[in-house]
């Protein structure tokens, strides 16, 4: 069966644990995207590694580590990366085109629609996309921050099969396997929680800013939006191919369910404004009855947000009393403006035109923009 899949690549797999890209494992790695390309299958390929490739083309010099000389470092190494995937490609007669994103790409709806199209039009034409995080231009309010979580939007974007996050790691383990050999290879994962978290370490070579923590994080959202995804260790041999043959490689997150498009959108999009502390019964209503968010059932309104922004919902926990700490039950776009959500919270929809003076409909968030989370 044809596939779309997503293949993103870390920094310690492109330099197998070196200070600059091997070119050896990139044209292997190239051979097996080639290949599945070649079988019918549409690949799109999530690279890191433009900073290492600018650190390199400069003589890796000794820089203080600021927002200005990683910048620097990408745009230097962007185009080398680039070039070095072209030209590899290239041997196996692949054309390949670059797409550079940024949060704001995915946050705004007509910018998630064009890069959505842009995506669909490439691999129609049987063109590799390969994707990067636009380093060179990008600052904290606007980068998604690693390509792990650039990936799963990726995924989301252009609506694919399957996304592959190949690492140093074979997959998942129930403990550190460097600290404990005993440690086993967790083969398929059904449920994201805390214990899971507890078990993702940091980034082992230092060289990229993505540990398992970031691909728990990506398989979450990658899932949720009907997309299956596998972390398996790079260095595996033939390990693409073994993965669309079905095989049993590394660790399994099977898909959940397949959103509508625009829930897409509210998935991949602007990372939540805010949060909304809901009641148990609002809680039990959204989880279990597939209703709308009513204002009566809000008990708090954290953040500051717009009418069309997204935002968490968060079912109150009496144990867990700090602002923000209790795990999202829902994500969802806003009918009202956290300052209006604050004088109607707890009222009665029939109440709000009387709060308010106006009203935008009886429900604060509605259940066709809403997507649970737990």
């Amino acid at each position: 069966m044809t596939q779309r899949i997503v293949v993103k690549l870390g920094t310690s797999v492109l330099t197998r644990g070196s200070k600059q890209l091997n070119r050896a494992q990139m044209v292997e790695l190239t051979r097996q995207c080639a290949q599945l390309h070649h079988e019918g299958h549409e690949v799109i390929l999530c690279s890191s590694g433009a900073q290492a490739a600018g650190r390199a083309a400069l003589g890796f010099p000794t820089l203080p580590s600021t927002l200005a000389n990683k910048q620097m470092f990408a745009a230097v190494g962007q185009s080398k990366l680039m070039g070095m995937w072209e030209s590899f490609f290239d041997i196996y007669s692949v054309r390949v085109g670059q797409i550079l994103l940024t949060r704001a790409d995915t946050e705004n709806r007509h910018r998630f629609l064009n890069a959505r199209d842009t995506f669909a039009a490439l691999l129609e034409q049987r063109i590799v996309p390969v994707v990067n995080e636009n380093d060179a231009v990008s600052n904290d309010e606007i980068k998604v921050g690693d390509n792990d979580n650039l990936s799963a939007l990726v995924a989301v974007l252009a609506s694919a099969d399957l996304l592959v996050l190949l690492t140093d790691q074979p997959g998942l383990f129930t403990a550190d396997p460097r600290n404990h050999p005993e440690a086993e290879l967790i083969r398929e994962v059904h449920t994201i929680d805390e214990s899971l978290r507890a078990l993702a370490g940091g980034s082992q070579s230092g060289l990229g800013i993505g540990g398992m923590a970031t691909k728990l994080q990506a398989a979450d959202i990658a899932r949720r939006a009907g997309v299956s995804v596998v972390i398996a260790a790079g260095s595996m041999p033939n390990v693409l191919q073994r993965l669309s043959g079905g095989e049993e490689v590394g660790t399994r997150f099977p898909a959940l369910e397949t959103l509508e498009s625009r829930k897409h959108w509210i998935l991949a999009g602007q990372s939540p404004a805010g949060s909304l502390l809901v009641d148990a019964g609002a809680a039990n209503a959204l989880r279990h009855k597939g209703r709308s968010l009513l204002p009566a059932g809000i008990i708090t309104v954290e953040g500051n947000f717009d009418r069309g922004d997204t935002v968490y919902i968060r079912e109150n926990v009496q144990e867990n009393i700090r602002e923000n700490s209790n795990p999202p039950l829902a994500r969802g776009i806003s009918r009202y403006n956290s300052d209006d959500l604050k004088r109607i919270c707890g009222s009665q929809s029939a109440h709000i035109a009387e709060r308010l003076g106006y009203d935008y409909g009886p429900v604060a968030v509605h259940r066709n923009d809403l997507i649970l989370l737990g």
